[in-house]
């Protein structure tokens, strides 16, 4: 029996697969630990627990799916990875690179030095989830250029918006309602992006 042996081409269409599975992970973990950490007033009591419980579930339906799909995922055919470049065409950078070390590093410069202003300003401590969301979005959207994909900006989007909600409320005297929007919402943010895009991928390997 005559085993074929991978092309370059397809290894690398599989290590892109493992690659995007990876970093949808770390986002949905860190959609769990959002909506752990803020889970509390103003929610009822008996929806925290439940909060905390459907994360867990999210980020777990997300860890199956994505191994579902790296499995599904046949060295001869990674249909759900951006194709081999093709001759004039872009070549789509590796996720893990220089581009995206330098992202992760402004994005942890940006949330240490925001959160020490929101201390010398005597904000409310609550702001700064609204300003972790803030930049943990703006990075997402950096990200969607820097990995040249639009996908990425849907989750970008909505948590900077709930972040700049979050400072919305505070001007407005609402600060106990910036956990649940700028923390919980992010947290289900990510945790649905990440469930939506693994079974998007299972499905596509599937199909291949």
């Amino acid at each position: 029996m005559v085993t074929q042996t991978p092309t370059n081409d397809e290894k690398a269409a599989t290590s892109a697969v493992k690659q995007q599975l990876a970093g949808v992970l770390i986002a949905s973990v860190f959609g769990t630990v959002f909506v752990f950490v803020n889970a509390g007033d103003p929610m009822p009591a008996e929806l925290v627990p439940a909060a905390r419980i459907a994360a867990v579930a999210a980020l777990a339906a997300t860890a199956v799916l994505g191994l579902l799909a790296a499995r599904s995922t046949a060295p001869a055919g990674a249909s759900t990875a951006p194709k081999p470049n093709r001759p004039g065409t872009s070549r789509r950078p590796p996720m893990f690179g220089r581009g995206f070390l330098g992202v992760v590093l402004t994005e942890a410069v940006l949330i240490i030095g925001g959160l020490r202003a929101i201390r010398v300003f005597d904000a409310p401590v609550e702001t700064n989830v609204a300003w972790i969301a803030i930049v943990v979005g703006l990075h997402f959207i950096v990200l969607a250029r820097v990995w040249k994909d639009a996908r990425i900006l849907v989750p970008g989007a909505v948590l900077t918006l709930l972040g700049v909600a979050g400072f919305a409320l505070a001007a407005v005297s609402l600060v106990p309602l910036i956990p649940l929007v700028s923390g919980v919402l992010s947290g289900v943010t990510l945790l649905v992006c990440g469930v939506v895009a693994t079974a998007a991928m299972w499905a596509a390997a599937r199909r291949s």
